[in-house]
């Protein structure tokens, strides 16, 4: 948009074409015409400067000094953007539109406070990869949902790192909070064979449902059908102790000849009963499998020991029976197939025996109907009337 000038000064015949151009431009984006979007805009105006309690006059003047300040901030931070592009930074909209690069430092306790609370929101995240790494990546809206519910004015109300929301437009500002501070940052699908010479092409990939190939992209701009990833991952507290616990573990093992006595019997019992057990399955697995082929030959067709050892079941079901016949697998589909029908042919024999035995009811009947018609007497008779 077109830098406006200061109050007091009449705007160039430059501005003025720019100015033109972007209003057909807006006015094209809503479907309207140039007149149609400024009568839209003068009472949009005119409402904004009501809510904020000063008059269209005024309103205006204050859009106009923002513009002009926006500008004068666009032409000073050229030289940065320029530098920030050439490094490959990636860059987030601000306020006005304007591109601010992002240097990496220290974030925004602001924004790490807005961190910690969407992370605790039910985004509906889903799983991606990033640079090789497993992601949460999650869309726009349902953080920009998630700012503008009542719960987060209740968080704002408890904790003053948080920036109040009380439109679309702050909290999209808020949202803007964590790319600025690498927290979240936008990314886009792509391909992981892309700018490489092997692979196979894109349509013969087995893909992996709900499994995308995510890269960073350049502008971090803040719309609704955008996706984000998460590069905040929240305190490492748990993380720490279980670093914490596997070298308090290590040390345990390194430093096990300077143990008491009295522990070091009590691991070496230990670890002989475990031996044991271990071996026991072994000389088991053998026997049964010696014993299989005995039988196999002696009293086909073979007899098992625990032949539910190594089937896909649970640890006391792997002992359970204790001895079995070897079964064919065709023989236990038929005797599941045959379990299955005999109920539906008890089914079909009693519904048969129910069609018979009501055939044979209206068989009857019908045949009882017939022979009262053909008994009845149908010659014409008079009747007669006694007189009172």
């Amino acid at each position: 948009m077109a830098a406006a000038p200061p109050q007091g000064q009449q705007p160039s015949p430059q501005q003025t074409a720019a100015m033109q151009q972007q209003i057909a431009a807006e006015a094209e984006k809503r479907g309207m015409t140039p007149q149609q979007f400024q009568q839209w805009q003068r009472h949009h105006i005119e409402f904004e400067a009501r809510k904020a309690g000063i008059t269209s006059e005024q309103y205006v003047a204050k859009l106009k000094q923002q513009v002009f300040e926006n500008h004068q901030r666009q032409q000073q931070m050229a030289a940065q953007q320029q530098a920030a592009q050439q490094s490959g930074q990636p860059q987030a909209q601000g306020q006005g539109g304007q591109q601010v690069p992002i240097n990496p430092g220290a974030p925004d306790p602001k924004a790490i406070a807005v961190a910690k609370w969407l992370r605790g929101q039910d985004l509906k995240t889903r799983t991606c990869i990033l640079n090789g790494q497993r992601k949460d990546m999650f869309r726009v809206k349902r953080a920009l949902r998630a700012l503008q519910s009542p719960a987060y004015k209740t968080a704002c109300a408890k904790n003053p790192l948080l920036t109040p929301v009380t439109d679309m437009a702050s909290a999209s500002e808020t949202f803007k909070l964590l790319p600025l501070s690498l927290l979240a940052l936008r990314v886009s699908k792509s391909d992981p064979h892309e700018g490489h010479n092997h692979g196979p092409p894109a349509k013969q990939q087995k893909r992996v449902k709900g499994l995308w190939t995510v890269k960073i992209e350049q502008q971090q701009e803040v719309l609704e059908d955008l996706h984000y990833v998460w590069l905040y991952e929240g305190p490492q507290w748990k993380q720490k102790m279980y670093a914490a616990g596997a070298l308090v573990l290590i040390m345990a093992v390194v430093m096990f000849p300077l143990w008491p006595v009295t522990l070091r019997i009590g691991v070496w019992y230990l670890s002989m009963g475990a031996l044991g057990l271990i071996g026991l399955f072994f000389a088991m697995a053998i026997f049964r499998a010696i014993l299989f082929a005995v039988t196999y030959f002696a009293v086909p067709p073979g007899l098992w020991l625990y032949p539910n050892l190594f089937e896909d079941v649970g640890f006391f079901d792997s002992f359970r029976p204790v001895w079995g016949w070897q079964e064919d697998k065709k023989k236990k589909k038929s005797k599941k197939g045959s379990g299955n029908a005999a109920p539906t042919g008890e089914k079909a024999t009693a519904a048969a025996a129910q069609a018979k035995s009501t055939g044979s009811s209206l068989a009857a009947a019908a045949k009882s109907t017939a022979s009262d018609v053909k008994n009845r007497n149908l010659k014409p008779r008079v009747e007669e009337v006694e007189e009172d």
